[in-house]
């Protein structure tokens, strides 16, 4: 796996965990505090650590396969 593939892979995961991360925020604000509001520290944190950790798992397990 090259270095822009992985680049590629962590960018893809870094945006879909934080589009989830940030929607299930607001929907559990929403109906438990009856506010609808993102908590933006903890979309990023989960983005960031799984946009590093998926992709170098998978490039891991790729490496080990061959």
């Amino acid at each position: 796996m090259n270095i822009k593939q992985l680049l590629l892979e962590a960018l893809v995961f870094f945006v879909l965990t934080f589009i989830v991360t940030a929607g299930v925020s607001y929907l559990y604000s929403l109906l438990v505090h009856g506010t609808g509001a993102f908590n933006w520290d903890s979309a990023i944190q989960f983005a960031i650590i799984f946009g590093i950790v998926f992709p170098i798992v998978n490039a891991t397990g790729r490496r080990k396969k061959k």
